[in-house]
C-alpha cells in the first residue's frame, strides 16, 4: 500500500512499526513472565502465542511497505502441533525476518540458541530471556585451555533449554555456519563450497541428543536473495528486489538420534557425513536458483 513512498521514508516507517510492535507485545510479555513462577510451564504456550502475534504484526509491516516479491516453496505440509528441527544457511540478520514470515504459524515458534552477550539487547533480550531463549556463553582457545571445564557450561544450557522443548511443541533453530557468510569468512576457511561455510554440527548433534525422538523432521530451510543480499536497513526500506525460500522435510537418521558427538570418532564422522551431504545439496540448490534468476533476467536471446 505505501510502495509508492521513497524507499528511505518506507524504511522510516517500517521502522518506527518495528519498535512500536516490539514494545507492544513485549510489555505484554513482561507483565505476564512473573507468573512462570506460580503455574510453571502451564503459561508457556500462551506466552509462545503472544511471540507468534509479534511475527504476524511484522509481517503486516512487511506488506504494508515492501515491494519485495516472494517466493516460497515446501511451507504447505507442515504442522503446528509438532516438533521440528529447523536447519538453515545464514547470510543476514534478515535470514530471521524471511523465516519467522514464512514459517510463522505454520510449525510452532521458532527458538535460537543466542550469544550469551545479546541477553543485553534492550527489550527484546528480556523478551528472548522470558520465552527460554538458550543464551550460550562462547569461550576462546586461550581461556579453555586454562579451564577445560568451561565446554561443559553451554552443553549443560543446551541440554536444559532442549529439556524445556521438549515439553511443548517447538521448532529449535539452528544456524549451522555458526556465523553469517562473507566472502572473506569463506576465503579464509577454504570452503569447498560455493556458497557456503563449512556447517558445523556440534549443536545439531547436542540437540539431537537430547530431544532427538520428539523431532517429527529436519527442516532444511534455503534462503537465496537473488538481487544480493540486503542489509537490515536495505530489508526495511523495501529494497530487495526479491526473496527466495526453498523448505524441505528430510528423516533424520535414527542412528544419529543419541550419541556421544564428543567422543565417540565413528559416530562423529557418520554425524559429519550426513550434515556434509545436506550442505552440498543446499550448495547445488542455491547455484541452480541463482542460475534460474540471472537467466529469467536475460531473457531469450
Amino acid at each position: 500500500m505505501l510502495s509508492f513512498l521513497p524507499p528511505t521514508l518506507r524504511g522510516v516507517i517500517a521502522f518506527i512499526l518495528l519498535v512500536v510492535n516490539t514494545l507492544f507485545w513485549c510489555c505484554l510479555l513482561f507483565v505476564l513472565s512473573p507468573l512462570k513462577y506460580l503455574l510453571g510451564r502451564r503459561l508457556d504456550p500462551l506466552l509462545n502465542r503472544i511471540a507468534t502475534a509479534w511475527v504476524a504484526c511484522n509481517s503486516g509491516w512487511m506488506a504494508l511497505t515492501q515491494r519485495t516479491r516472494w517466493d516460497v516453496q515446501g511451507v504447505d505440509q507442515l504442522s503446528g502441533k509438532d516438533w521440528y528441527l529447523v536447519n538453515a544457511n545464514h547470510q543476514s540478520w534478515v535470514d530471521i525476518f524471511v523465516l519467522q514470515h514464512c514459517l510463522n504459524r505454520r510449525i510452532p515458534l521458532l527458538k535460537f540458541f543466542l550469544k550469551h552477550e545479546l541477553i543485553y539487547v534492550p527489550v527484546i533480550g528480556l523478551a528472548w530471556w522470558a520465552l527460554d531463549f538458550p543464551f550460550m556463553k562462547r569461550h576462546g582457545r586461550t581461556e579453555l585451555r586454562r579451564n577445560p571445564e568451561l565446554r561443559n557450561q553451554d552443553r549443560e544450557t543446551a541440554r536444559q533449554a532442549c529439556a524445556k522443548f521438549a515439553r511443548t511443541p517447538t521448532s529449535v533453530m539452528n544456524f549451522a555456519e555458526g556465523t553469517r557468510f562473507t566472502a572473506d569468512k569463506h576465503q579464509t576457511q577454504a570452503s569447498p563450497y560455493r556458497h557456503l561455510l563449512k556447517p558445523k554440527s556440534g549443536a545439531l548433534a547436542m540437540t539431537l541428543d537430547v530431544m532427538g525422538e520428539s523431532f517429527r523432521s529436519l527442516l532444511d530451510a534455503t534462503i537465496v536473495y537473488p538481487g544480493g543480499v540486503p542489509s537490515f536497513w536495505q530489508f526495511l526500506c523495501g529494497t530487495a528486489p526479491e526473496v527466495v525460500l526453498r523448505v524441505q522435510q528430510q528423516p533424520i537418521p535414527p542412528e544419529l538420534l543419541h550419541g556421544n558427538y564428543e567422543q565417540d570418532s565413528a559416530f562423529r564422522r557418520q554425524f559429519h557425513r550426513w550434515v556434509a551431504a545436506i550442505w552440498e545439496a543446499k550448495d547445488q540448490q542455491i547455484e541452480a536458483l541463482l542460475a534460474e534468476r540471472a537467466g529469467t533476467a536475460q531473457g531469450p536471446a
